[in-house]
């Protein structure tokens, strides 16, 4: 039985007739940075669609490959290491092996590093599935002075071996027609096991004994067996739901007898992994240094390291900047155009239709529309370091630092971005692989000062505090961050207690960006996000309009107001008026909105913002202001990509509710602090 959701979208996307033969599976299998990106894309094009896995947040693809007059359906699953379910990854990819059934199996390899991608094909032959073995980065291989021989390694595993470069599309033909050979019965097909010796397969019948004698299935009853030396916790689980307790208890204590067994499981499949690399194999000379030795000299010096990082991320930061700004630009005056067109076209209808398509609904939409060149740019460029390798070196480099808050290096590279937007800063957790991970560092994410908060960060500093004012913002900005270091440290105790994080990362080998890869993993984030996440930005975008306009009279009658007097005591502990606590509110919206907000409701017909703010706030209680608009609650955009992220209301409530708590305590403090030191009214 196939997935229902990948049938729900195929039909969706029309890709064939209800009465039309259902095309053949082919289940595409590796590791991390082997390049299955590289294969799926190009035989897949734009027919791709991404979906989660039902009850998981790990993410598939699916596409429809079809050549020579068949139709052959592509999954990508995730990338895992091997079939042990220490992952969700590897959970959902070996589930869906032994439950679905695909027609073949194709497992992506590194030629460069076939020691540690071929353990995956060990497992992968142990199941009674049909596989052919794509030998891919051949290019890489040989760069490195790795030579392979493809028909020795095919003739020792008895499969299909394809050897490929797929960042340049070369050897996809060639694995399609040995994907139809196997299915089709043209090829010998005589796949050679690794063999673990007589005593383990005394011990493997022995286990078998002990299994239930009737159906089993989908499971095999040799790979149960193995499962169960390995310690696999969830075979373990199913198998004592089926067993009486008498008869899990002989079981258990004969694998209690053999604790040891997993080990010489993994020696004889890297016995066997060794003479498959010694017969296809020919290494350089001793002594040889690679191109990634040579630079992995300086990428991961302890002390050159975060230089390089720190230069390549600033380089980075800025170029996105210098190209979107014009876009964003160009966008923001567009969907100025539109609202005033609109605003025209709706003139004679009740003021309040007018107010709600250009404000509300053109000015969610809108805030939508100017992100999308930030999130395209850096979408871009984080592909971008991970398919040329450096990814990996950056997480490397910043582990030390993000250790200390609980994380690992590899949750740098969306904190970073958080400088620029948090919205794609969220979004960019995808590349990290743990679930605890993914959600401590998006709980983390809005407390990043972004370029929103930066503009009312300089604006304010300047009208309160003026040549001090560059001071001023730099100790705003590090009392920030440091703020960031202390919650991650918390949270990581707090919500995920006893769990400590490891870092453990394969280094992969540089080569040569995939352009096509790159692009089409940035065309597919961009639409995900304008797809999924516009509907909710439109929503809240429009409630907080309805509450500055209803029930009407002025901003300063309204429901939005009501409650920004409502805050009034909480502001008053700060040095604040109902006025700046509606600001606020109004930079929910987006952060900068909380300067235009100010403007409406303080500036009146005479003077400015910036020569009205010195007589409205003291200095103490412009940094109350500061810190917790540094610190409050995300904007309508990161609160989309937080539910979107997190497939759940609930974690954005959380992100809510504590920035809500810190940003007024620290508030709080901080203008009480002040005023002690002579900075008070």
């Amino acid at each position: 039985m196939r997935p229902r959701a990948s049938e729900e979208q195929l039909t969706s996307a029309g890709a064939q007739r209800e009465d039309a033969p259902r095309p053949v599976t082919v289940a595409l299998v590796g590791s991390p940075n082997v390049g299955k990106s590289s294969v799926f894309n190009p035989l897949t094009g734009l027919s791709q669609h991404v979906g989660n896995w039902p009850g998981k947040t790990v993410e598939h693809k699916i596409g429809l490959w079809r050549g020579r007059g068949r139709t052959m359906r592509i999954v990508d699953l995730p990338g895992t290491y091997s079939l042990t379910a220490n992952s969700v990854e590897e959970q959902v990819t070996r589930d869906y092996l032994l439950q679905e059934r695909p027609d073949v199996v194709v497992v992506i390899v590194n030629a460069a590093n076939l020691e540690r991608t071929l353990y995956l094909v060990a497992e992968a032959l142990e199941l009674p599935l049909p596989i052919v073995v794509g030998l891919n980065m051949m290019d890489v291989a040989e760069r490195e002075g790795v030579h392979v021989e493809p028909a020795v390694l095919e003739a020792a595993l008895g499969v299909p071996v394809v050897p490929m470069v797929a960042s340049r599309g070369e050897g996809l033909e060639e694995l399609m027609t040995a994907v139809e050979g196997v299915l089709d019965g043209a090829y010998p097909y005589n796949p050679r096991h690794p063999e673990f010796g007589p005593d383990l397969e005394v011990l493997v019948a022995e286990i078998d004994r002990h299994l239930p004698p009737d159906d089993l299935e989908p499971y095999p009853r040799r790979w149960l067996a193995l499962k169960l030396l390995e310690g696999d916790r969830e075979v373990a689980d199913l198998l004592r739901a089926r067993l009486d307790s008498f008869r899990w208890a002989a079981l258990d204590a004969l694998l209690r007898q053999h604790e040891d067994a997993v080990l010489a499981i993994a020696s004889a499949r890297y016995e066997w992994i060794g003479r498959m690399v010694r017969a296809a194999i020919r290494r350089p000379k001793a002594g040889a240094i690679s191109l990634t030795e040579r630079l992995d000299r300086w990428a991961t010096h302890p002390y050159v390291g975060p230089a390089i990082l720190a230069a390549l991320m600033g380089s980075i930061f800025w170029l996105v900047y210098r190209l979107s700004q014009p876009l964003v630009d160009l966008l923001d005056g567009g969907v100025g155009l539109a609202a005033d067109l609109v605003r025209t076209q709706l003139a004679g209808a009740p003021a309040w239709v007018g107010g709600l398509v250009a404000d509300g609904i053109l000015g969610g939409v809108g805030t939508v529309l100017t992100l999308l060149p930030l999130l395209a740019f850096f979408f871009a460029a984080l592909a971008f370091l991970e398919d040329v390798g450096y990814l990996a070196r950056g997480a490397f480099v910043a582990d030390r630092l993000m250790h200390r808050m609980g994380l690992h290096g590899k949750s740098f590279l969306p904190l970073f971005l958080g400088f620029g937007c948090n919205v794609p800063a969220v979004l960019g957790t995808r590349i990290l692989e743990s679930r605890r991970d993914r959600l401590l560092t998006t709980l983390l994410i809005p407390l990043v000062p972004c370029a929103g908060r930066m503009a009312v960060l300089v604006f304010i500093t300047g009208a309160l505090f003026g040549d001090r004012g560059p001071l001023v913002t730099l100790g705003v900005l590090a009392f920030a961050l440091g703020t960031v270091g202390l919650v991650g440290a918390l949270l990581s105790r707090v919500l995920f207690p006893g769990e400590s994080p490891s870092f453990i990362m394969e280094l992969p080998l540089y080569h040569l960006p995939n352009w096509r890869t790159i692009l089409l993993h940035t065309w597919r984030r961009v639409l995900d996000f304008v797809v999924r996440a516009g509907t909710v930005i439109l929503l809240l975008s429009t409630a907080i309009w309805t509450l500055a306009a209803v029930p009407g009279n002025g901003i300063e009658q309204s429901y939005l107001a009501s409650l920004g007097r409502l805050l009034a005591p909480l502001g008053g502990l700060m040095g604040l008026d109902w006025r700046m606590m509606v600001a606020l509110l109004a930079s929910v919206v987006a952060k900068e909105q909380a300067l235009a907000t100010m403007a409406i409701l303080i500036v009146g017909t005479e003077g400015s913002l910036a020569t009205i703010l010195p007589q409205l706030l003291s200095p103490a209680a412009g940094l109350a202001f500061l810190i917790v608009q540094m610190l409050f609650i995300p904007c309508v955009g990161t609160i989309t990509a937080i539910v979107q992220e997190t497939r759940s209301w609930r974690w954005a409530a959380v992100s809510l509710a504590y920035q809500a708590g810190l940003s007024f305590g620290l508030g709080i403090i901080v203008y009480q602090a002040a005023r002690l030191l002579g900075l008070g009214v």
